[in-house]
Parts: structure tokens; sequence; C-alpha cells
């Protein structure tokens, strides 16, 4: 167990993803495929990481290889979560890989990625 899954209110780490603090802001880390198979593992930590009044969420998924629209479903049920409770989600992705599918999907609007992890975890004025 990696001493992120240990701190309190933070799911164990899975196959696909693991939640650690960073600064002000929750940072989820997916990994590996998100599909129709592990897209509940990833809703594990966003909703685990939604549920507190004005969170502020990091989605990494600079160590993704696969997300399908199993995977969004469960992005956008969070990032629509973490704005009822007066917070932000935003996602953190290299390439041009995951822009693609968010522009395909229509979503690119909802979820403009940030190239890297802020130093500080905040990256901006909170919307």
């Amino acid at each position: 167990m990696t001493p992120e899954a240990e701190e309190p209110g933070l799911p164990a780490a899975n196959s696909c993803a693991r939640s650690r603090r960073r600064g002000r802001c929750l940072v989820v880390e997916v990994f590996g495929e998100v599909d129709i198979a592990t897209a509940e593992l990833l809703a594990e930590h966003l909703l685990a990481a939604t549920a507190r009044a004005e969170p502020d969420v990091l989605v990494d998924l600079r160590r993704l290889d696969f997300l399908d629209c199993s995977g969004l479903r469960v992005l956008c049920r969070a990032e629509a979560r973490a704005r009822e409770w007066g917070g932000r989600l935003r996602l953190v992705c290299e390439g041009p890989r995951v822009p693609r599918l968010l522009r395909a999907a229509g979503l690119l609007g909802r979820f403009p990625p940030l190239p890297g992890l802020p130093r500080d975890g905040s990256a901006g004025e909170r919307r």
C-alpha cells in the first residue's frame, strides 16, 4: 500500500488510479486503460475527490494508455459534482491524443487540458 492510500478519506490505489494531495489540490493519477471494465475504479477516486466543499481536483492523464466513452462519462460526472460543490476538476495531459478525443466528443471546452501539474497545485483563478 502506498503512503497516499493511507491518507484518511482517500481510496486505496487500484489498477488504474491513485489519489494524493498536492498543495490545496487533490491529484488523481490515472494510468493504464480506463474502459467499461475499469471505469468504476476511476470513479471511486473521483467520487472521493469531489465529496467535499469547493473541491480542487487535478486528474493527471499523462500515464493513461486508453480512455473510452465509459471513462469520459466518469470524468463528466465528477466535473459536474465538483461544480455543484463550488469547486473544479481539471485534466492534465501531454501530447495530442487526449485533446483530440475531447474535441471529437465535444468536451474540449469543458476540459481545457493543462500541460503539466502546477507547481503549487493551483494553476490560475478559481472559476
